[in-house]
């Protein structure tokens, strides 16, 4: 983990799709605050890379590999670093598009935390919820963090991180379909409207009891169909190309906030169908694994920007 002159340390978050949730900010102690819900936690995600040097005045720089702020992220390594640290540095790679409901601000954020938790010898679980902290009330989501602390299909039943929330994981060996069909849906605004978030709370009703307490990929699928329709949230285009992805046979819905989907074929002469329906109506898409774990630190790589490599298939 060291460095000539410093200290330097790897971590990754997977991201993550949420396919039904209901808003839950009762709780006193924020940590306990976020929502209940369920969705994917994706092979694909967020990797950060977190340096320190010694120097007589602090500095912190924040950023993605394209050199563009992430003050949601920021926010978190301000918590992290210890008063008059030195230079610190965060640089997040993402592997999906942000601001597209791939939970990339929770995932960049996570992993900034556990790299700099390793760091400056913080404990895990305080990383966690500082990510957590930061990501909602910074508006990035409302059960981001907690959901990607283990792979697979995830179920919030209680909101919040852990010890506060509850969150339970099952593994899926099956691959998805996600894609984006316009421009980001900006979350901040709309988690901070209260008549919007009823409307979530009555589309979401009934559709999360409905899964059961061992949720199956098909069962989550259903669920998620029927709050996409029900929260009516999706753009036209973005409606059009679902209604064409059902009616090829799979399961789709939109990736909650973005102009995006998720979606599920159920076999070879689906996937087929709807392959050459999305080459045909230009919408960029990837055919992506489930992740098998959470978040997690990363071994220093020999050669800067190297990180995970998972198998992915692009249309």
């Amino acid at each position: 983990m060291g460095s000539t002159g410093g200290r330097r340390a790897v971590a990754f978050a997977p991201g993550h799709v949420t396919g039904l949730f209901v808003p839950d900010l009762r709780s006193p102690d924020p940590r306990g605050r976020g929502s209940r819900g369920a969705g994917l936690v994706l092979e694909l995600g967020a990797t950060a890379v977190a340096e320190h040097f010694p120097a007589k005045r602090s500095a912190l720089h924040v950023s993605d590999a394209e050199g563009s702020p992430l003050p949601i992220t920021e926010e978190a390594a301000r918590h992290l670093r210890p008063p008059r640290s030195g230079t610190v540095r965060v640089r997040v790679r993402h592997d999906l598009p942000v601001g597209q409901g791939f939970g990339m601000s929770a995932a960049g954020t996570l992993a900034a935390s556990i790299a700099l938790s390793r760091i400056f010898d913080v404990p895990r679980h305080r990383a966690v919820e500082v990510a957590h902290l930061a990501d909602l009330f910074g508006g990035g989501g409302l059960g981001g963090v907690p959901s990607i602390l283990g792979g697979g299909l995830e179920v919030r039943t209680v909101a919040g991180v852990p010890p506060w929330g509850r969150v339970t994981h099952r593994p899926v060996d099956r691959r998805i379909l996600v894609g984006v069909v316009g421009r980001s849906i900006p979350s901040p605004g709309l988690l901070h409207r209260a008549r919007f978030l009823r409307r979530v709370s009555d589309a979401a009703s009934g559709e999360l009891d409905r899964l059961g307490s061992r949720p199956s990929l098909e069962s989550l699928l259903d669920a998620s169909e029927g709050f996409t329709d029900r929260l009516a949230l999706a753009p036209p285009r973005l409606r059009t190309v679902l209604r064409g992805l059902r009616a090829r046979g799979a399961r789709a819905a939109q990736a909650m906030f973005g102009e995006s989907f998720f979606a599920l074929a159920s076999s070879p002469a689906v996937r087929r169908r709807v392959v050459g329906y999305l080459a045909s109506t230009g919408v960029r898409a990837l055919e992506v694994g489930t992740a098998v774990r959470g978040a997690h630190p990363l071994p220093l790589p020999a050669h800067p920007g190297a990180g995970p490599r998972v198998a992915t298939q692009a249309f």
